[in-house]
């Protein structure tokens, strides 16, 4: 689904010097109609006059395009100044329906650029509607700028009932535990270096967000004194650390002396240099390379290097793969040590393991994603685009050595299930036909995609999972992936489940009202049907009726019209579908729309045959 020219994404971590931003920037890419501009527009006479004027003058220097929010009276002083003093540009306000969907808006955005937009939620009660999309954007490692707000420190400040309810003693302890960093400024100068240092925390690899409190009194207290401004040239994020020579020679020693080389392509930039680099490395070394679905598009799915299918969990063929490699390479890969236990299925790993990740610096004791620990012969401490780009040089020159053989054993048959509808396979295949020629970006896939069914040729096909499994992240992630996208010849497409669906909906009305094009296709299976396999496993183990698994699962009576919901949203909606004779027209018709500008939904009802297990099966 690739072959656009869309502009290269820097790689996480390295985001350059080009961070300072002039205010009178041009404005962004989103259609002429729906920029939002104060009036007047312009204003010579404007002066730095509160504490929230600091704070937005800051913002408009910093490489933010975009701030997501929720209104919220804890930072009305703020809203204010984004608008009448900094004109609603460079950050420009993106509304949200719920602070969920704000936060999804900016994980989808960076998915797509590798850089952070600005998030602003209302005070405890916005933060606590914030976290779960927070704690997504943690797990999936992406950089963020998250403003909050609080009622007045001071007590003798506060309004009557609300500025008291809106007040917390430590409100970043709600968060702290899954963000990189926080902080509660107390006055307009140290907001001012909040703002700075968390813009260059959030960007160093490995990004998470970062939550910054701003006091409501001093975001609408008049400046007192003159506020310096930090050079930001002087403040930029460290690039990604290297690998030492001595650690490079050790590397090629192992890779170079195994019969069987293979590479666990996991979390890497969004840029074409870092894609083509890997595939020359791989290629000299003559190692396969095997991908998942967790982290996005990694290598091209069609490449002779190319082995196993890629699933949330190990699949068979990807097991197979892993067993029969002497050599491992793990690029940032999500969950190395369970991945290694369920290739062994809990013997001795056999291969020599070299890991290239940062990812243990984030690891904390309240969040278990640290995952199981895995077996490492070699643990370079580095992205893993500057790796692949230092093998790159050290290999350049050297001719493809030959692959080594494997074959992976062939994929399971469909499976029986319930539900009619057509096959999540046949709605793959329709929808690679309606989008044959056109560049696309599969922002999601819901759990019963089999990755089989998928086909990458470039870097923005597939933007991966949501890092933190979260149901209703979908939609607003959609969202964000086609703003990040506006402007450029790609079209946003998201493949979603109908949970999903339902629970995030309301962020649909964003894309809708900035006029961003986008396609949403529901794969509508009219049931949380992966707890319907989960109950279906207890009710084996003990011998209970399997028939009963349906039981407060099932999303029927009365049948929710997502189409008649996008279309009160803004959005042309098409279904419910349930047969392949009507599947290509209108995936095909809803892909023109979307193309023409629309924001576009399609309800399709899938049958769960062959809805792919994992290797919690037996579990």
């Amino acid at each position: 689904m690739s072959g656009s020219a869309t502009p290269q994404a820097p790689a996480p971590g390295d985001q350059g010097a080009q961070r300072s931003r002039d205010r009178g920037a041009a404005l962004s890419t989103l259609p002429a109609a729906q920029v939002e501009l104060p009036v007047p527009a312009d204003d010579p006479a404007r002066a730095l006059a509160w504490g929230s004027d600091a704070f937005a003058e800051v913002l408009s220097r910093l490489d933010l395009d975009y701030i997501s929010l929720n209104p919220g009276s804890s930072y009305r002083g703020l809203h204010d100044s984004l608008v009448n003093y900094a004109g609603n540009r460079a950050p420009q306000m993106i509304l949200c329906l719920h602070e969920e969907h704000a936060v999804a808006v900016a994980h989808g955005f960076a998915k797509v650029t590798g850089r952070p937009m600005a998030v602003a939620v209302h005070s405890n009660v916005g933060l606590m509607h914030a976290t779960m999309a927070l704690y997504n954007a943690y797990c999936d490692r992406v950089p963020m700028l998250v403003l909050g707000a609080t009622g007045p420190v001071d007590a003798a400040e506060r309004r009557p009932w609300i500025d008291w309810i809106h007040t917390s003693a430590d409100q970043g302890a709600l968060v702290r535990s899954y963000v990189k960093w926080d902080d509660q400024p107390a006055s307009a100068a140290a907001g001012v270096e909040a703002l700075v240092r968390g813009d260059a925390i959030t960007r160093t690899y490995p990004s998470a967000p970062v939550y910054i409190c701003l006091d409501a009194a001093v975001q609408e207290a008049p400046l007192e004194q003159e506020i310096v401004f930090p050079e930001l040239e002087r403040h930029l994020p460290p690039a990604a650390p290297g690998c030492s020579e001595e650690q490079l020679d050790a590397l090629l020693e192992l890779l170079d002396g195994a019969q069987a080389p293979l590479l666990l392509a996991g979390r890497g930039g969004r840029g074409i240099d870092a894609w083509e680099a890997r595939i020359r490395v791989a290629e000299r070394l003559g190692a396969r390379v095997l991908t998942d679905l967790k982290a996005g598009a990694a290598f091209p799915t069609g490449h002779p290097l190319y082995t196993g299918i890629p699933g949330t969990f190990l699949t068979p063929s990807g097991a197979a793969a892993l067993r029969a490699a002497d050599c491992v390479l793990a690029l940032d890969w999500i969950d190395l040590g369970g991945t290694l236990r369920q290739a062994y299925e809990g013997e001795a790993v056999g291969a020599r393991i070299a890991s290239c990740t940062l990812d243990y610096t984030l690891h904390n004791g309240w969040s278990k994603d640290h995952f199981e620990i895995a077996p490492i012969d070699l643990q370079i401490a580095s992205h893993p685009d500057t790796l692949i780009a230092a093998l790159d040089r050290r290999l350049e020159g050297r001719p493809a050595r030959e692959p080594w053989q494997h074959e992976p054993p062939s994929p399971p048959q469909d499976g029986a299930g319930h539900g009619d509808g057509v096959t999540n396979a046949e709605l793959a295949a329709a929808l690679r036909r309606a989008l044959a020629g056109t560049p696309a970006s599969l922002v999601r896939l819901p759990l019963g995609w089999d990755g089989a069914d998928l086909e990458i040729d470039g870097p923005l096909d597939y933007l991966g999972q949501d890092g933190g499994a979260g149901i209703g992240s979908g939609p607003g992630m959609a969202v964000g992936a086609a703003l990040a996208l506006a402007g450029s010849d790609r079209l946003a497409v998201a493949v979603l489940g109908d949970g999903d669906t339902l629970m995030g909906s309301s962020a649909l009305w964003t894309a809708a009202h900035y006029g961003l094009r986008l396609l949403i296709v529901v794969a509508n299976n009219r049931s949380f049907f992966n707890d319907e396999v989960h109950q279906e496993r207890v009710a084996l183990r003990r011998d209970r009726p399997v028939a009963n698994r349906w039981i407060g699962q099932r999303i029927r009576e009365p049948d929710p019209d997502l189409a008649g919901l996008a279309r009160s949203l803004g959005y042309s909606g098409h279904g419910p579908l349930d047969e392949l004779e009507s599947l290509d027209v209108t995936l095909s018709a809803a892909v023109a729309e979307a193309l023409a500008g629309a924001c576009v939904l399609v309800d399709v009802h899938v049958s769960t045959r062959g809805y792919p297990g994992g290797p919690s099966a037996s579990s």
